[in-house]
């Protein structure tokens, strides 16, 4: 067209090479990016590599996937190598064509990746000093690869990723050499359970599993739906057909934190804990993406904190679900949200069931309760009840002129409840919150107070025991607790 002018607006190299270590990425998102090129590219072993004491720290990811030649090399090292909008195959975990370059960046200045296909080993550096100097899109090859760390260690076909000059990994520490390497084990340390989790599906699921290792120790795979425990519930998959693909939800209910031991139960939970990481978990291609979110669904509570719902969604819904570069976030698309909303209902049913159920027996009159539940103007309230056996026959030794006065001592002990500490030690670690071990003439004077009133109401002594059991604190202290009812019961068979 006439009259109309253009004008070269090339990215400047250096500026726009510097942006792209700004995207977001952690140490733990950057190395999950890597792995997923790994997998892509057919890994059966992947090593993640790390050094953080040499004079030049270094971290690597080895895999033995299919290798590339020259030209497939120097491509995959072109930052937007390909479009996030071209058609890809279902085991793809790629989108932008940018993960191996942002997420290496975001951590090092230097990215070198060697490879070996057909017997030939080819290798190339981006090296951010240097674009900065010559301010161009150039990489160095390497075709004499035996200087570079751990590229020895390539079989007969794979791929190294080699990270060196990290001064976003090392924290910007030069000088301290100790505390440097402190810095680096401990990102690695924390890399090490996202690793585990992002892709336990493949390490779980494949035939053969996907082996991870870091600096040589196997890693196992981290289930964030407890399956492998024999208590947890699943319900069956449910699957919503939509125009680019089928999102497949499937929902799980974690078991209850007595039926597994302390290491697991905490393993599951994680460092933040199972109350911040119940909700949806998003796959993509198997992928986790997102890990322990109600996406505005619904709010983090104590009694839903067992519910996990995994939905699983194709790499062809990418643009529906606005998936980040970094695999690391999503929005929740318009048509499943209420679908999902139904299921959050239901499966919050079932988790609040697990969590109270062993609690659910104290509402029986049968068993006594101390301390009545009562509902009173929209609010929970938990009173000593003043008529229990232990309080009433107490009271009624005491001279008429104290028994008014136990009584209001018995209701402040109500009012004084820490609800607000109970709260913060409850949004934490509420399986840490324990009830006060009850000293032995504690346990006697309740349980003569309790068995006499089992008697009278007609309760064959042989059950006593067994109900005695479900109550605390004769539950919690049951080696001495049962001595001291069976002895009382004697004295009753005496009689």
């Amino acid at each position: 067209m006439t009259g109309e002018e253009f004008a070269d607006a090339t990215p400047n190299a250096g500026s726009l090479i510097q942006s792209l270590r700004d995207i977001g990425y952690s140490c733990e998102t950057a190395l999950a990016d890597i792995i997923d090129n790994s997998i892509t590219a057919g890994a059966r072993n992947i090593d993640v590599l790390s050094n953080a004491t040499a004079d030049e720290p270094a971290v690597g990811v080895l895999d033995d996937g299919s290798g590339m030649t020259k030209a497939e090399l120097i491509e995959a090292m072109r930052p937007g190598s390909s479009s996030p909008l071209a058609d890809r195959a279902s085991h793809d975990l790629g989108r932008f064509g940018l993960g191996l370059k942002s997420a290496s960046f975001s951590q090092a200045k230097r990215l070198t990746v060697v490879t070996r296909k057909e017997g030939v080993t080819v290798g190339a550096t981006w090296d951010l000093d240097l674009v900065a100097q010559t301010n161009r899109w150039e990489i160095q090859l390497h075709h004499d690869v035996s200087e570079i760390p751990w590229a020895d260690r390539i079989g007969d076909q794979g791929t190294l990723v080699l990270w060196r000059s990290l001064d976003r990994l090392s924290g910007g520490i030069t000088g301290d050499h100790a505390r440097r390497a402190q810095h680096i084990n401990r990102a690695m340390a924390a890399a090490e359970r996202h690793i585990r989790l992002v892709f336990h599906r493949f390490m779980s699921e494949d035939r053969p599993p996907l082996a991870v290792r870091l600096n040589g120790r196997h890693l196992e795979p981290l289930d964030p739906f407890g399956t492998t425990f024999p208590s947890h519930q699943s319900e069956r998959p449910d699957r919503l057909n939509l125009q680019h693909g089928d999102v497949v939800f499937q929902s799980f209910t974690l078991p209850h934190h007595k039926s597994i031991n302390r290491a697991e139960w905490e393993d599951l939970g994680g460092p933040e804990g199972h109350l911040r990481s119940q909700g949806f978990y998003v796959y993509r291609g198997r992928r986790l993406i997102i890990a322990g979110s109600w996406l505005g669904l619904a709010r983090q509570t104590e009694l839903t904190k067992l519910c996990r719902i995994r939905v699983d969604i194709p790499n062809t819904m990418d643009a529906d679900w606005k998936i980040d570069v970094k695999k690391a976030s999503a929005q929740l698309p318009p048509a499943v949200r209420e679908r999902m909303r139904v299921l959050v209902e239901r499966l919050s049913l079932t988790s609040r069931r697990t969590y109270q159920k062993r609690g659910q027996r104290l509402v029986d009159e049968e068993y006594l309760p101390v301390w009545q539940r009562i509902q009173k103007d929209g609010a929970i309230i938990y009173r000593p009840d003043t008529a229990h056996p232990v309080f009433a026959d107490f009271s009624a030794r005491l001279p008429s002129e104290l028994q008014d006065e136990f009584a209001n001592l018995i209701g402040l002990l109500g009012s004084t409840i820490p609800v607000a500490s109970l709260h913060a030690d409850f949004a934490g670690q509420a399986e840490e919150v324990k009830a006060d071990e009850a000293e032995d003439p504690a346990i006697t004077q309740l349980a003569q107070a309790m068995i006499p009133r089992l008697i009278d109401q007609g309760t064959d002594p042989d059950r006593i025991p067994d109900i005695l059991q479900q109550i605390d604190p004769f539950r919690s202290s049951w080696s001495r607790a049962e001595m001291i009812i069976d002895d009382i019961l004697r004295s009753f068979d005496d009689e």
